[in-house]
C-alpha cells in the first residue's frame, strides 16, 4: 500500500497551466498577456468601536496586538489606517487610528491566497461557499472572514480579542464575468 500523498498545485502554477488556457478558450483572447490575473490582495480590519472607550496604555497594547496578529497572518508588516476627518457622532477625531491593513503582491500574495483557499475557508464556522455578488464592475472580489483565529499562524490560547478581516482580491479583468471565472479556475469555493 502506497502512502497517501496529497499533491497541492501552487497557485501560480495552477494559473499558468489551467487558468490561462481555459480563459483563452472561453473569452477568445488572442494573446496570453490579455488574460486577466490577480494584481494584489488587500487585507484589512477596522477596530474603531473597540478603541474608542480605552485609555492610553490600553489603547497602545490593543493596537500592538492587532498589528502583530495581522502581520503574522499576512507575512509582512501591517500599517495603521487613521481617520481622515473628525465625526462627533462616532466619537472619532482626525488622525485617530481606525484600522490596520496590509497590501500583498507577488509571492506573498500567492502564498496568502493558497492558505485562504485551502486552509482558512474550510476551517471557518458554517462555511458554505463565497457569495458571487461581492464582485464589483471591474472583476475585483471582496469577502470577509469573521474570526481571524481560523488562520493557522494564530495561537488561539494567546488571543484576547477576536476580530474580523476583509480581504479584497484585485484583478486585471474588465468585467464581473472575467473576474469570477478567473477566481473559480484558481480554486475559490463559490456557492453554486
Amino acid at each position: 500500500m502506497q502512502p497517501r500523498n496529497i499533491i497541492m498545485i501552487k497557485l501560480q502554477d495552477k494559473y499558468k497551466k489551467e487558468a490561462i488556457p481555459a480563459m483563452m478558450e472561453k473569452f477568445g483572447y488572442k494573446n496570453i498577456m490579455a488574460v486577466p490575473r490577480v494584481i494584489k490582495v488587500v487585507v484589512n480590519t477596522g477596530f474603531g468601536r473597540e478603541i474608542a472607550g480605552k485609555a492610553g496604555d490600553e489603547q497602545k497594547k490593543f493596537l500592538e496586538m492587532i498589528l502583530d496578529q495581522l502581520s503574522l497572518i499576512c507575512g509582512q508588516k501591517a500599517v495603521l489606517t487613521r481617520a481622515k476627518k473628525s465625526i462627533a457622532s462616532f466619537k472619532t477625531r482626525k488622525g485617530m487610528p481606525m484600522g490596520a491593513m496590509a497590501t500583498l503582491r507577488g509571492k506573498r500574495m500567492h502564498d496568502f491566497l493558497e492558505r485562504v483557499i485551502n486552509v482558512v475557508l474550510p476551517r471557518s464556522r458554517d462555511f458554505r461557499g463565497l457569495e458571487t455578488k461581492s464582485f464589483d464592475e471591474r472583476g475585483n472580489f471582496t469577502f470577509a472572514i469573521k474570526e481571524h483565529i481560523t488562520f493557522p499562524e494564530i495561537v488561539q490560547e494567546k488571543v484576547r480579542q477576536i476580530f474580523g478581516l476583509e480581504i479584497t482580491v484585485t484583478t486585471s479583468s474588465k468585467s464581473k464575468e472575467e473576474g469570477l471565472e478567473l477566481l473559480k479556475l484558481l480554486g475559490f469555493p463559490f456557492k453554486a
